[in-house]
């Protein structure tokens, strides 16, 4: 069994509302229902193997710097008090906060940084936590100019792509685009994590594995890769047309102080069952 929770986005600050004004965030709450999902996940018997933490940690409303700082360490005090193994996806706000290099040299970093076949710069790796089931951690910001350097080869690489994708002076509106995904707070991915994407659910196919696959934005990268028979299960939505279960959980930050928003996947032979806490419904997945 594992963890699961999404955009904790904590802050010190008072609650707010998203860039729409639509759904209210409440940024120093977020800490506790982050600690009631540990305490419920620390009773499990038998314990975790691991946790995914999906991305956005913190809020950019901290602004890098000390605050950031801070806010980053008060939520890894509460999952690390599970004291079992974490893995993080890196999300438009963690670059709001950091830059990669920054990122990359704390405790946000994959188990072996630099080690994966998707480049020394990629946050991209897998693991397999048991016999027959792999898991794979993408790197959506890859392609994006946050948190890089702006003279560096993948920033202007981005840029450029942003700019042909999106006329509009503000990089971040997306009005009037054929395709609304190309903004600034968005990321991609390169063809080199793309192709050992490739190369990792080719060898699970030769070996018999079950693959689940993390992300901030994953869904419609597939393509012919969709078409590799173990990979089941997505977190970043319905089955789609290739058996492939997608799998976006409802945001801590938004989930009001009685509620919460977390869950537990247990994993079997032939399905893997979430079990939702709060906002997060209970959810069977067959492969």
């Amino acid at each position: 069994s594992f963890g699961v929770v999404a955009d904790i986005q904590h802050a010190d600050a008072e609650d707010g509302y998203d860039y729409e004004g639509c759904r209210r965030r409440y940024y120093r709450q977020s800490l506790r229902l982050l600690r009631d999902a540990v305490d419920a996940w620390a009773a499990e018997e038998p314990p975790l193997a691991f946790v995914l933490q999906l991305g956005d940690c913190i809020d950019g409303l901290n602004g890098g710097g000390g605050a950031a700082e801070a806010a980053l360490e008060r939520v890894l005090a509460v999952l690390g008090s599970l004291r079992v193994p974490l893995h993080h996806a890196w999300g438009n706000h963690e670059l709001y906060n950091f830059s990669r290099a920054r990122l990359q040299r704390g405790s946000l970093r994959g188990p072996s940084p630099g080690a994966a076949a998707a480049g020394r710069a990629c946050h991209a790796y897998d693991f397999s936590p048991a016999a027959r089931f792999r898991v794979v951690v993408l790197d959506a910001y890859d392609l994006s100019v946050l948190g890089r350097e702006p003279g560096s080869p993948r920033y202007q690489e981005s840029l450029r792509l942003l700019r042909e994708k999106n006329p509009n002076d503000n990089l971040n509106n997306p009005e009037g685009l054929e395709e609304p995904r190309f903004v600034e707070f968005n990321g991609g991915f390169s063809q080199t994590q793309l192709d050992w994407f490739n190369e990792v659910l080719k060898s699970s196919d030769e070996n018999q594995e079950k693959v689940v696959v993390m992300g901030r934005w994953i869904q419609g990268i597939y393509g012919d890769l969709g078409k590799k028979k173990k990979l089941c299960c997505s977190f970043a939505a319905p089955l789609d047309s290739h058996g492939v279960h997608h799998l976006t959980l409802a945001a801590i930050i938004e989930t009001p102080p009685e509620s919460n928003a977390f869950g537990t996947i247990y994993v079997y032979e032939d399905k893997m069952i979430l079990k939702g806490r709060g906002r997060i419904s209970d959810r069977v997945m067959h492969f």
